[in-house]
């Protein structure tokens, strides 16, 4: 189970405000969707319906939090502080964002995964740049095999890109292209036993310039192989891009919802950013970032929509970010207490 302690005392007043008006909103998801209980969660599961209480949305064990969002952290005090209060805030997960400590002094892969384990904490993925002008970069195009090496020196089972597929171009043909590059590092993970993966943002559900009538997502969905190639939806610049591109450039509607994308695929998607942001229409990205719980996305709905598909339910892995949060061990707790606060209708 997710190790969580007595709830944030500014919990009852943000779910007041939010309204819990996920569980109205994902009524008819819910509707398409299967539910499917497993032996480790049955117990908890029956105990939370006898005491009056849903099922939690949040699986157990798959809070996980990408460590980009206490990068200050990391830097000025290392891992072991971060990762203690990682684990009092009832973190199961890690995800990260390089390997190094700033300030902190060195730090050897076997060291950081040992630390990370003694917190209590799986390290689950990590960020890696896709390419660099510089042959000697730290990039899946120019050290994949030392990508991987240090990936599996740490024992992840995901090990991804944030960068776009944009290193040719915005076309059909230069997706294809960076596609085709995908499916290779895909396979030389796949040969190590971890799954490559592409972490979105807002762009990439832009239109092709070559042809506005196609959706670069799709072609990247398209052109990669569903073995090999896996896909981290960061869920606030997923809708960040439905705000931006559900019309084409010449104004023809286009609309679209990312929770489809999913449930059309749910096995292509094992890892998400759990990010948050207020609606705000004037903002060139449709949404200002907040701490997860504070915003607008419905992640009552969509978390419950994912983890209901049968067989789905610990399939996937949750994690919390915030680009810039105000203080980040303060994003990092309320954040966990409110994603583990979210309970299903009996």
């Amino acid at each position: 189970m997710s190790r969580i302690s007595q709830p944030d005392p500014e919990l009852t007043h943000r779910l007041t405000r939010r309204g819990m008006l996920g569980v109205a909103a994902g009524a008819t998801a819910a509707a398409l969707l299967g539910a499917a209980a497993t032996p480790a969660t049955a117990a908890t599961e029956t105990a939370d319906k006898r005491s009056g209480r849903g099922r939690p949305v949040l699986p157990p064990g798959r809070l996980g939090i990408q460590l980009y969002s206490l990068r200050d952290k990391v830097s000025t005090l290392g891992f072991a502080p971060v990762f203690a209060e990682l684990e009092k805030y009832g973190y199961d997960e890690v995800e990260f964002a390089g390997y190094t400590q700033g300030s902190a002094g060195p730090i050897t892969l076997a060291q950081l995964k040992r630390l990370a384990r003694d917190h209590g904490l799986n390290p689950i993925g990590s960020h890696v740049g896709y390419y660099s002008d510089d042959p000697n970069a730290y990039t899946f195009a120019q050290n994949l095999t030392k990508v991987l090496d240090d990936a599996q020196a740490l024992g992840l089972k995901h090990i991804g890109t944030a960068s776009g597929p944009f290193r040719y171009g915005s076309t059909v043909d230069a997706w294809k292209r960076a596609a085709e590059e995908f499916n290779t590092y895909g396979a030389a993970a796949k040969a190590r036993g971890m799954k490559f993966y592409q972490h979105n943002h807002s762009e990439e559900f832009s239109f092709a310039t070559d042809n506005p009538k196609v959706r670069l997502y799709d072609v990247l969905l398209k052109e990669t192989d569903p073995d090999l190639v896996f896909l981290e939806m960061d869920i606030y610049w997923a809708y960040s891009g439905q705000f931006r591109f559900s019309k084409r450039p010449d104004g023809t509607p286009a609309p679209f919802e990312p929770l489809n994308y999913v449930l059309r695929q749910p096995h292509r998607y094992p890892l998400f950013h759990v990010k948050d942001g207020v609606s705000d229409p004037a903002n060139t990205y449709g949404y200002r970032m907040t701490d997860v719980g504070d915003g607008d996305i419905d992640y009552q709905k969509f978390i419950s929509a994912v983890t209901r598909l049968k067989g789905e339910r610990l399939a996937h892995h949750w994690q919390a970010e915030h680009d810039q949060p105000t203080e980040s061990f303060t994003f990092a707790r309320r954040s966990s207490a409110y994603l583990h606060s979210l309970r299903e209708k009996c």
